[in-house]
């Protein structure tokens, strides 16, 4: 079968043959192991049951990987991938064991042996796969790779077989160059061969790690190999024969490089940080620490195992937390985690390749304990007794302090509270306070004492996390008090609609508008007022809620909206301090044919030839069957000179100017009827102008001439009238300065008589100070009553009509708006006027009213003024009649 060897850095050994294909011309595949036998190396004489020792392989010319192998020592097994394991333990006692693997393939079993050494006889170093290296020195001879023959000479032939690849060792010692296999011509007997090799590793970078012999064919590296780096080399080898050139076709040659364990496991942290609750129980996980391995990957080198060396502090067991040899997974192992007394653990992982017995590193785990729900929070007080006006909501109740035992600031530590018991209407609502250590009781709805006065809770408090164990649950009980309050009024229904005709008579009864006054128990009596009503149309009685017409209603006042008029009424009890309750009455009103149809347009234009028709449109305030169809008719002298006639949708009237007039205005008097036979007359005035058609001019020449003469005539007689008057006022004046003897003495300054042109104080009253001319307004007497709202709407006065016959509506509308304008003051207010000065210098006008004082004064000067005088002279100086 051939020779076989193993090398220094190598467990496996490779034995390869040359292959001669005979005479063929072409190469078959034959099945086969890719070793003539393997060799592998252990580093202990007793070896355990599950030990990985290697690894067989097999080709059946096909793409097979898995194979059913069969050792003929029962001590082993091989699986399907050809991994040899120890079934159970076994003692090398000679320092070696052979046995045999065998397979079938194609109907034929086929074995290789097999040979398990101790290392340590033949120098300690690492085992793994199959090599083709010898050593140095050996006596035994290289592997020769032939090139297969070809037919036909040079002719490119087609290989059905795969040169198996050169497995060598990485990291080898040397010497450099090392020999690895022997390339070679089956043509180097009749002519001289040339070898060489191209390739990654070759002419390529890394160029010259591999290098050949050229004569003889031999196959060298340079340096030592590094899986890590490059785990293949493919080469091509090159057969040149001395003057014939190329001898063979190139061969490929396949370098795989055998793994080695040299690389440590490394942590992929340092440390690992990890936290676990106080409360956790045995088989709790609580982090996991990984390491990788740089050596080939699912190879016995990067097969990485966990241990725990030790636990600081050991307390209270050594072994508080076990690891997965495998996964690496700490879990918790003893109870007794206490965060108050232990809080922190620190853990010395050791990761190990080879199974575990490999290389190794060191790394740290640190475990935070962290706090659990351990501890329920207690109410400070169990019971509380409190007292809470009725009505109101989001009343403070009462606030509950708690105490908790947990780390603070925790959700084992903040609360939560919950009302168990004793309000299934959701009356109250209970929330916790800022610090989380409380809970705050309020009213969710408003209480009514006249139902309940008195309501008993059950409170819980809990954590925002569960309990990590069982514990019992604080309490507290609450009893709040309902405190009585007076409460206003209460209309039913609170808005209240009616619909009657707007025609209803004064003093008519609308509706009885009443409410109850909730607080039974007081025997309260409510009296009404009516408030908001803008109109005035409405009266209550005080008593009994009665609301009658006060005045006539009308559905086309500007009080009404969409045909409703609102007031709000007040209901108002007789307690110490009065409440008031408000209701809102809704008055729909119906209509009634109480408005005339109306033309909206008053002046018209018109041309006395060809008069265009004019269309006049009509307005009634009245709604639906009160109002359109309408009919006109002419009346008086409008009927000889115009006609009247209603538009086809009989809302318009077509008026048409029929004789022709001279120019000027005239007055055409319609009277428009509503399909009730309701009328009005209009006035329309129309300007004739001296024009045709629709285009209508007044370039009238009478009207026209009437410009600038007439004007200056104006002006003239005004001059005129301006002279005589300044002509008379000078007469006047002269007249009076030839009088020679006055009636009173001139230096008597109350006897005379001054004309003032102004309307001020007096002469003190020369520096005008505006402020005081607000008085009146600041000082305006309060109009509205304490126990009235002091809020109205402000009602809207009626523009004044461009329609003269609507000038009584608009008064009386006017005049409703001012008697309920809440700016305005009632008529039998205190007026206030504005101030008008301190005093004057001029003497008081009083000195005349006492005739006494007047028994020197000469009046028979009067008699001289005339007959008029006469009667004054002898009232006062005493004359006989």
């Amino acid at each position: 079968m051939g020779a076989f060897w193993f090398v220094e850095l190598g467990v496996l050994t490779l034995f390869l043959q040359a292959f001669n294909p005979g005479s063929s011309e072409e190469s078959k595949c034959l099945p086969g192991f890719n070793s003539e036998m393997y060799i592998f190396k252990v580093e202990r004489n007793h070896l355990q049951s599950g030990r990985r020792l290697g690894k067989v392989v097999f080709d059946d010319c096909t793409s097979r990987t898995s194979f059913l192998f069969h050792s003929e020592d029962s001590r082993f097994k091989v699986d399907g991938d050809g991994t040899l394991k120890l079934k159970r333990g076994l003692t090398l006692h000679n320092g070696h064991k052979e046995f045999y693997v065998s397979t079938q393939s194609m109907g034929k079993k086929i074995k290789v042996p097999v040979r398990v050494l101790h290392e340590a006889r033949h120098g300690h170093h690492h085992h793994h796969e199959m090599t083709t290296q010898p050593q140095p020195g050996s006596s035994l001879s290289l592997p020769v790779l032939n090139f297969p023959k070809s037919s036909g000479g040079l002719k490119r032939r087609k290989r059905d077989w795969v040169i198996p690849p050169i497995n060598f060792p990485e990291n080898g010692r040397g010497p450099f160059p090392e020999h690895m296999v022997q390339i070679r011509s089956n043509n180097d007997k009749e002519v001289k061969i040339l070898y060489s090799i191209t390739g990654p590793g070759a002419d390529q970078p890394p160029v010259g790690l591999f290098t050949v012999d050229k004569n003889s064919g031999f196959l060298y590296v340079t340096q030592p190999l590094d899986r890590e780096r490059k785990d293949k080399y493919i080469l091509l080898a090159h057969a040149v024969a001395v003057g014939a050139g190329t001898a063979e076709a190139p061969m490929e040659i396949i370098v795989k490089v055998i793994d080695m364990n040299d690389n440590k496991p490394a942590f992929t942290q340092d440390p690992f940080m990890g936290t676990v609750p106080e409360a956790s129980k045995a088989g709790d996980e609580v982090m996991q620490v990984t390491a990788t391995d740089a050596d080939e990957e699912g190879s016995a080198n990067s097969d990485v195992r966990y241990t725990i060396l030790s636990q600081e502090p050991p307390l209270p067991s050594p072994n508080m937390f076990v690891i997965n040899p495998v996964t690496g997974m700490i879990r918790v192992n003893a109870p007794g985690l206490d965060r108050e007394n232990i809080l922190k653990y620190t853990l010395q992982i050791q990761a190990a390749d080879m199974e575990g017995n490999g290389l190794t590193s060191f790394g740290k785990a640190i475990i935070t304990v962290t706090d659990s729900n351990d501890n329920a929070p207690q109410f400070v007080t169990p019971s509380y007794t409190v007292s809470v006006p009725e009505n109101k909501v989001d009343a403070l109740v009462v606030k509950m302090p708690v105490t908790d035992g947990d780390d603070p600031h925790s959700s084992a530590w903040a609360t939560t509270f919950k009302i168990v018991d004793g309000d299934p209407q959701g009356l109250f609502n209970v929330s916790t306070g800022p610090s989380k250590l409380e809970g705050i009781i309020t009213t969710a709805k408003p209480l009514d004492f006249e139902k309940n006065n008195k309501y008993t809770l059950l409170v819980t408090v809990q954590n925002e996390v569960p309990f990590a164990v069982p514990l019992p649950t604080s309490t507290a009980t609450v009893i709040v008090n309902v405190e009585d309050v007076n409460e206003a009024p209460v209309f039913s229904p609170v808005e209240k609609m009616i619909k009657k005709p707007e025609d209803l008579p004064i003093d008519s009864d609308l509706v009885l508008y009443t409410a109850t006054d909730p607080d039974t128990a007081r025997n309260q009596k409510v009296t009404y007022k009516i408030r908001n009503d803008l109109a005035g149309w409405l009266s209550i009685d005080k008593d009994t809620g009665m609301i009658k017409v006060k005045s006539p209603m009308d559905r086309e006042s500007t009080f009404v909206q969409d045909n409703k008029y609102s007031v709000v009424v007040l209901g108002t009890d007789n307690d110490e301090i009065p409440a008031t309750g408000t209701g809102t009455l809704i008055i729909e009103l119906e209509d009634v044919n109480d408005n005339p149809p109306t033309i909206d347009e008053r002046m018209i234009k018109v041309c006395n030839k060809e008069s265009t028709p004019q269309l006049l449109s009509i307005t009634d305030k009245d709604g639906a069957g009160f109002a359109a169809p309408y009919t006109v008719q002419l009346q008086g002298s409008s009927l000889s000179n115009w006609t009247a006639r209603m538009n086809d949708t009989k809302t318009g009237i077509i008026l048409t100017l029929k004789t022709m007039l001279d120019s000027g205005d005239y007055t055409v008097v319609l009277r428009v009827s509503d399909i009730q036979g309701l009328h009005q007359e209009s006035t329309i005035q129309a300007s004739v102008c001296d024009c045709k058609g629709a285009d209508v001019q007044c370039t009238d020449k009478a009207v026209a001439g009437f410009g600038l003469s007439s004007i200056l005539g104006i002006l003239g007689a005004i001059l005129l009238l301006l002279l005589l008057s300044l002509l008379l006022l000078m007469f006047l004046r002269k007249r009076g300065g030839e009088k020679k003897e006055p009636l009173l003495q001139e230096d008597d300054v109350r006897d005379n008589i001054y004309y003032y042109d102004e309307e001020g104080g007096g002469e003190d009253d020369q520096d005008f100070d505006l402020s005081v001319l607000h008085r009146g307004l600041d000082n305006r007497p309060d109009v509205f009553r304490n126990d009235i709202a002091p809020t109205m709407a402000r009602p809207e006065y009626r523009p004044r009509p461009a329609n003269p016959a609507d000038i009584g509506n608009f008064i009386d509308d006017n005049l409703k708006a001012a008697d309920n304008d809440p700016t305005a003051p009632p008529y039998d207010s205190l007026l206030v006027f504005d101030y008008e000065g301190g005093g004057s210098e001029a003497g008081s006008l009083s000195s005349l009213n006492s005739s006494s004082s007047g028994d020197d004064q000469d009046y028979d000067l009067l008699q001289q003024w005339g007959p008029r005088f006469k009667k004054l002279s002898d009232m006062y100086g005493g004359g006989e009649d």
